[in-house]
Parts: structure tokens; C-alpha cells; sequence
């Protein structure tokens, strides 16, 4: 498989527009104001985003009412959005949703959901891990039941990315069948959402208790879990996108520091600790970028060994290299790194939080070992 890295000039154009308009729409100002909302977005963004750049419906096929793109313009917005500190339920809505509702075997569900997503008019979620936060097939208990060709669901779900707002819930339940995938309305009845506090509040998260919760099935009962694990492997690649953003978007902030912190009359810059300090992040940095892409591209292919090993691989990498740039971006800072008023402790809290979002390093290194046949 050919995974020659490499954009082209209508990607790179599509990078200078999401940061163009992030760069006016995803400002420190907002990224503070948002966190301490407990919504987490803005609505009009939320439409700009869909209306006038498309982002939401990127890679949704055009059949489904997307634009049909590929993963690597995906991992671009992605990217981008990382290095903005978007508060938006763009991951959960497009990394997460819309790739589970791709994958599963329900052509009617697609056409159903999937425009609204990609206009922009529905916000959705994946709601999977339970009290324990376990991503794996066996962590998922919550109990699906059907009566009178009807199923309800009964159980808790936790840790759900802005599932304090979704209007669509796709969630992962088990049946005497097995594991089983289910759309709900964000609105139907015996739904009680309550927001976490989080070290992270530029993104969101939610319990959602269900108490005989009319829902409805996707797909054949009890066979959801590949296209669960397909979504959550593209998942992992696109995170891993956001995390090189978020990182490098730390690295400018300190080089730029040390180019103007002066300490006995030289600027810090200047000095090998601060250089080399500087040198390994860049390397870090790169060596992230170049499992992220990896990842897109390999997505992009189609082959699907390939594909869960590259995403294994990518945020096992990534999330561990955004949160060790983000900690020593503070330490180029020094004290003022330190403060609330300087901007460097929330791309530390989006890499900490990340880092353990879908699965904690070990456990992706694992599934790595795994699906190379350790």
C-alpha cells in the first residue's frame, strides 16, 4: 500500500480556511467564555461551520447529504481545530456519530441521520463507556430490551462527549443477542443527562441515565460491535489530527516566549536548555504528525488490517506526545505558564483529557500488540 505523504494545493487551501476562520471565531476569548458555559458552543459558529465551509458533512458521502471528501481533508479540519481549542460537539458529532451510523448496517438509519449532520441541524454523540470507562465490547452492559417489537433502554452511560446537548444519542447496549447499537432522540422520555465537571471544559461530558427509554434498533440485533470498533478506530485517527494541532499550536506559543523573555540580558531563547527543550517538542511533534497522517492515509486506502493497526499506533502516540509538549510549553513559561490568565493550562488540560478520551495509551499499545499478533 502507497502511504506517500503529501497535500495538495486545494488541501492546502482548505487548511488556510478553517484556521482563517477559526482564527477569528475560536479566539482565546471565546474558548474561555464557552468553557464556562455550561452549553460549551456557540449555536451561530455551530451554523457557519455547517453553512458556509460544510465542515460537519466533510466526509459524509453526498449521498447522505455530505460533500464527500476524504479522511485526509478530515484530519486537516481536525487539525485545525486542535490548534484553535474549538468548543464545538464537532468530535462527537463527526468523529464519532456519523463514522458509527457509516459503518453499521443500516442503510435507512444513514439516510435518516446522516443530512441532518451534515447540515449542521443535528448535534449527535456515541455513548459507550459505563461507570468504569472501559471502551472495550466487554465494558458495555447497559440492558436493551424488546416488548411488543419495541425496545426500550435501562442503564447508565458515562464519560459521553456534549452528551449534555446531543439531539441524537447513538448508543451502545447489550441483548441476549450481544451488543447492539440504538438511536435515541435526545428528547424521548426517561432520558436524565447531567453534566460532569471535567479537568477539561473546552470539551464537554455527560451521564446519561436511561429508565425504559424507547429506542431504536440499528441494524441486526446483536452484531453492532465491528461497526462500533470501525467507528471508534477512525476516531482515534482523527483525535490523533486534533492532538498534533493542539501540540504544535503549544510549540509556537514557546518559541515565541523565547524569542522575547530576556534573562540576564539574553533571551531565553538563547540559552541550550531552552533550545533543546524547544528541539525535542519539535521532534515529538513531528513524529505525532507523522503517525496522524499515517493514519488518514490509511483510512483513505481502505484496507482494514491496515487500519486498525494505524490507529492503534496514532493515539497510543499522539496523546502522549501533545501532553508532554503542553507540560513543557509551561516550563519555557516559567511562572507566568503557571497562572489562569495565560492560555498555556488549557491546551494542558486538552491533552491531559484527551489522553485518556477514548482509551488511555496503554490500552491502545495493547490493542496495537494485539492486532499485530504479539
Amino acid at each position: 500500500m502507497d502511504l506517500t505523504f503529501g497535500f495538495g494545493e486545494e488541501q492546502d487551501e482548505l487548511r488556510k480556511v478553517v484556521r482563517s476562520f477559526l482564527a477569528r471565531h475560536s479566539t482565546e476569548a471565546d474558548v474561555r467564555r464557552l468553557a464556562a458555559d455550561p452549553k460549551g458552543y456557540d449555536r451561530v459558529v455551530w451554523r457557519r461551520m455547517a453553512t458556509e465551509l460544510g465542515l460537519q458533512g466533510l466526509a459524509i458521502p453526498e449521498e447522505y447529504g455530505g460533500s464527500g471528501f476524504g479522511y485526509a481533508e478530515l484530519g486537516i479540519v481536525f487539525e485545525e481545530t486542535g490548534r484553535a481549542l474549538l468548543c464545538a460537539p464537532y468530535f462527537a458529532t463527526v468523529a464519532l456519530a456519523a463514522e458509527a451510523l457509516l459503518h453499521c448496517d443500516d442503510e435507512a438509519a444513514r439516510h435518516d441521520y446522516l443530512p441532518g449532520i451534515a447540515s449542521g441541524d443535528t448535534m449527535a454523540t456515541l455513548a459507550l463507556t459505563e461507570a468504569d470507562g472501559r471502551w472495550d465490547e466487554p465494558g458495555i452492559r447497559l440492558n436493551a430490551s424488546e416488548t411488543g417489537g419495541s425496545w426500550q433502554l435501562t442503564g447508565m452511560k458515562t464519560y459521553v462527549p456534549d452528551g449534555h446537548l446531543a439531539d441524537l444519542l447513538l448508543v451502545a447496549a447489550r441483548t441476549p443477542s450481544g451488543v447492539s447499537l440504538f438511536a435515541v432522540d435526545g428528547k424521548a422520555p426517561g432520558i436524565t443527562r447531567t453534566a460532569l465537571p471535567t479537568l477539561d471544559q473546552t470539551r464537554k461530558q455527560a451521564q446519561l441515565d436511561f429508565a425504559d427509554t424507547p429506542a431504536r434498533l440499528l441494524g441486526t440485533d446483536g452484531t453492532a460491535w465491528p461497526a462500533i470498533e470501525r467507528a471508534l478506530a477512525t476516531a482515534s485517527v482523527l483525535l490523533a489530527a486534533e492532538q498534533v494541532g493542539g501540540a504544535a499550536a503549544a510549540l509556537d506559543a514557546a518559541v515565541a516566549y523565547a524569542k522575547i523573555r530576556v534573562q540576564y540580558g539574553r533571551a531565553i531563547g538563547s540559552f541550550q536548555g531552552i533550545k533543546h527543550k524547544c528541539a525535542d517538542m519539535l521532534a515529538e511533534i513531528e513524529s505525532a504528525r507523522s503517525a496522524a497522517y499515517g493514519g488518514l492515509w490509511a483510512l483513505d486506502a481502505g484496507d482494514e488490517a491496515e487500519i486498525a493497526i494505524a490507529a492503534a499506533l496514532a493515539q497510543a502516540f499522539c496523546s502522549e506526545a501533545y501532553a508532554v509538549v503542553a507540560s513543557e510549553n509551561i516550563q519555557v513559561h516559567g511562572g507566568i505558564g503557571f497562572t489562569w490568565e495565560h492560555p498555556a493550562h488549557l491546551y494542558l488540560k486538552r491533552a491531559k483529557s484527551s489522553e485518556v478520551l477514548l482509551g488511555t495509551p496503554s490500552y491502545h499499545r495493547e490493542l496495537l500488540a494485539t492486532r499485530l499478533g504479539i
